[in-house]
């Protein structure tokens, strides 16, 4: 069943001529959409305060007489936000995962100018490549929105990237490319590469064979970006993937909402890696 974004606005006036479940669809969607506004206006106020590169914060020196917060086993958690947007997106996630896992939390900026999913993905090798250097680890783990985790994936799977990368968790990222929007199709070349049929994608979709990076992805039921809501779902025979369905939130409240913050720090954890959401999230 399709329903437009539309629909919301003409339920008040409509939910006596549909059946109950319908309308119950529908009202989950009035909230989610009206979450996904509150989401965006508070972090329009946020944007300004994530557009310059983030800089590496020193590492704190050991000091056996201080008492420290115990730290969860796991290499550094690296961010990745979507298509124009910096790293303000991930201001919750970010605290969440320093208060409940401790790992080193960073993030990367690429800019929107950026025309090529493979050059934002060489990009962000370089960047793991200082992280694991700067902070003596030998790998780490990725956390992608939108965009930010179709081009983890390419550096993943095209540029030998799972070498470095543990386990790369994905939110609302067009595996299989979208077609919503189909009027902005010429709008931005990166635009084009999320197409289903794109030259990326087509790389994506080709064997990779001894992949080391554990996949989970986080796809939603009400993402009004995701066309079809299946292409969130990364589907790969040679891929250790991992699908998590989210009911009752759209796209923008995926790197905000705490269920799918809980959801994300068992995704990450070592000691159980795949996490006890066998039936998906669901929001209230």
């Amino acid at each position: 069943m399709k329903v437009t974004g539309v629909v919301p606005l003409f339920f008040p006036y409509c939910r006596r001529l549909w059946p109950g479940r319908l309308a119950g669809v529908s009202m989950t969607l009035l909230k989610a959409t009206a979450l996904d506004a509150a989401v965006l206006a508070g972090h329009l106020l946020l944007y300004p305060t994530g557009l310059l590169q983030e800089r590496p914060a020193p590492i704190p020196p050991v000091d056996g007489g201080t008492a420290r917060l115990p730290v969860r086993p796991g290499p550094p958690v690296v961010l990745l936000h979507g298509f124009i947007d910096n790293r303000s997106v991930f201001v919750l996630l970010r605290r969440s995962l320093a208060q409940h896992g401790g790992q080193r939390v960073e993030s990367l900026n690429y800019s929107p100018l950026t025309c090529d999913i493979r050059a934002a993905a060489e990009l962000l090798g370089r960047h793991v490549e200082e992280i694991c250097e700067r902070l003596g680890s030998a790998r780490v783990d990725i956390v992608g929105h939108s965009l930010g985790g179709l081009i983890a994936r390419y550096y993943v799977q095209c540029l030998g990237g799972d070498l470095r990368v543990r386990t790369l968790v994905t939110l609302g990222t067009p595996h299989a490319g979208t077609r919503v929007a189909p009027l902005l199709a010429d709008a931005h070349p990166i635009v084009r590469q999320m197409r289903p049929g794109s030259a990326v994608i087509e790389e994506l979709g080709r064997p990779a064979p001894g992949c080391r990076t554990r996949f989970v992805s986080f796809w939603s039921d009400l993402d009004p970006l995701m066309n079809p809501l299946e292409t969130a779902c990364l589907e790969h025979p040679d891929l250790d993937a991992r699908n998590i369905r989210v009911t009752g939130i759209g796209h923008l409240a995926l790197p905000v909402h705490p269920t799918v913050a809980a959801g994300i720090r068992e995704a990450l954890d070592s000691t159980h890696p795949v996490g006890p959401f066998t039936n998906g999230l669901t929001v209230a």
